[in-house]
């Protein structure tokens, strides 16, 4: 079966924008109001991550994508979006409905937080003058939400649980300590990560303190789920100097400045015909002046200036680097005939995997069909025609037919 599709968390407060950056990455309708818990059900959609299309590294015309899209040359592979409804003080103890809301999270791979950087939502997410709430109150606020609410699920039984870990061998513990946690999408690697960062990897379960089961459970939200900031709002002149200030204090999460709102406008006009744009693009071609009014004009050239300053307004840029940077994924192309990169209906690099650095030859032939894997026997890079065995680690940009005794007809 093909490789899972990530799951991406869109968290923050209320009115910092999230349902419009949700919006402009999927163009999906949510509900963008001004009011607290407008977001009751998670909205769910399909964004793309954006790479540059591997045809044009190798001088082909084009490519038939069947399990993506391939616009200008740039590869669109989709990921799933969660956007949950606004956090506010209190959220994992329950208050706003805050444990239903991060429940929903419990698959995310990765947790783009979106923060008002231009401070103009106070602490419950009510707007204020800009310039006037700290941001950096609100991305600790946040993360502390999701990582008490991390802590409570794992707390949860723990004394219990714990006397049974004490009795295990270290490898079966981990094993143990795993399936414990599996329902937040957690893997062994990730415990293992947690045990040694916390420094608890040979202390005894049950003689760890109430600290220490907090510093283990935080560190496993820090690698099974982490966070990347989306520096919201940076449009209004005060995110500007919010921004500094923040990069100063904040040096452990990854902050990407972003108008989500210019990325939105940016879309439905693209979407509309009235310009040419694609998503991750530094900049935007009018395709009819005539078509647009001196308001529409005025709008396009504020934003053309915002893209100039930040290469782009943001919006991909976030989705890209949680995929590819956070969560280390790549990209490769399985074929059937490794010299005319087809499939078996003749397709062009039909598909682009979107897989976790580390995947081997073996691993994707089970993606592409259990059949496959059963009967392994090589893989054929078709770059140069280089016969793999099933320990290949795979690199980005790798173009792979699979030779299996167990081949399809």
């Amino acid at each position: 079966m093909p490789p899972p599709i990530p799951l991406v968390g869109i968290i923050g407060k209320t009115n910092v924008g999230k349902s419009t950056f949700f919006s402009a990455l999927t163009l999906l309708p949510a509900k963008i109001e001004n009011r607290p818990f407008v977001t009751i059900e998670p909205n769910v959609g399909i964004g793309y991550i954006r790479k540059r299309c591997v045809h044009v590294e190798l001088g082909l015309p084009g490519c038939n994508p069947r399990n993506s899209l391939c616009i200008k040359g740039n590869r669109f592979i989709p990921v799933k979006l969660m956007d949950v409804a606004g956090l506010i003080k209190g959220a994992h103890k329950g208050r706003g409905l805050g444990n239903k809301f991060m429940d929903d999270l419990r698959q995310a791979d990765v947790l783009l937080l979106v923060v008002d950087m231009a401070g103009s939502t106070n602490e419950e997410g009510m707007p204020v003058k800009p310039g006037s709430y700290d941001p950096i109150e609100e991305i600790e606020s946040i993360i502390y939400e999701v990582n008490e609410w991390f802590f409570s699920v794992i707390r949860r039984n723990w004394e219990r649980l714990a006397r049974y870990l004490d009795t295990l061998p270290k490898d079966e513990m981990i094993t143990a300590l795993t399936k414990r946690v599996s329902g937040l999408s957690i893997r062994r690697e990730h415990v293992i990560r947690a045990l040694k960062e916390s420094d608890l990897e040979g202390k005894k379960p049950s003689t760890w303190s109430e600290d220490d089961l907090r510093s283990f459970t935080y560190k496993l939200r820090e690698v099974s789920k982490p966070i990347v900031i989306v520096a919201n709002k940076m449009d209004i002149s005060e995110a500007q100097d919010n921004l500094r200030h923040v990069k100063n204090m904040v040096r452990d999460v990854p902050i990407i400045p972003v108008s989500s709102l210019y990325e939105l406008a940016l879309r439905r006009a693209s979407k509309s015909g009235l310009i040419e744009y694609i998503p991750g693009d530094d900049s935007f071609k009018i395709v009819d002046e005539g078509k647009l009014t001196s308001k529409q004009k005025q709008a396009l050239e504020l934003i053309r200036d915002f893209m100039r300053k930040f290469k782009g307004t943001g919006v991909q840029q976030a989705l890209n680097y949680a995929i590819f940077n956070v969560l280390k994924m790549i990209v490769v192309y399985p074929v059937e005939d490794q010299r005319k990169l087809t499939d078996h209906d003749g397709n062009v690099l039909p598909d682009a995997y979107l897989v976790r650095e580390g995947t081997t030859a073996l691993d994707l032939a089970y993606m592409v069909h259990t059949e496959l894997g059963k009967g392994f026997l090589y893989a054929i890079l078709a770059r140069d025609e280089r016969r793999v065995g099933s320990s290949y680690v795979l690199r980005d940009g790798d173009i792979v037919k699979i030779v299996s005794a167990m081949a399809r007809h």
